[in-house]
Formats: C-alpha cells, structure tokens, sequence
C-alpha cells in the first residue's frame, strides 16, 4: 500500500503543478507583448501588401 499511497501523492503534486505552470508560461508571454497602435498594428498584418500602393 505505500506504493499506491506514494503514486497517488506524485499523481496529486502533478495535477496541481501543471496548471500552475502552464499559468506562469502564459503570464511570461504576456509580458513580452508589444502593443502598438491600431494603424501600426493593420500595417504590420498587411505585410503583403506595398505601403505607398494603398488609396487612402
């Protein structure tokens, strides 16, 4: 039985651990974000697309 017991005890850590983790994982990504402003931020998705071509 302190087999089963100590099975269950890693099992239990490792479920409460990977949340945690993947919480931390997203946090860091968030603060590494960029922002800018709405008109950098459509000429930066429009990379295809020549600046001086566009109508305004």
């Amino acid at each position: 039985m302190p087999a089963v017991t100590g099975l269950f005890v890693v099992v239990l850590l490792l479920a409460l651990a990977a949340p945690l983790a993947l919480y931390a994982l997203v946090r860091s990504e968030r603060d590494q974000r960029v922002e800018t402003d709405r008109e950098t931020a459509e000429r930066l998705a429009r990379r295809d697309t020549d600046d001086e071509s566009r109508v305004r």
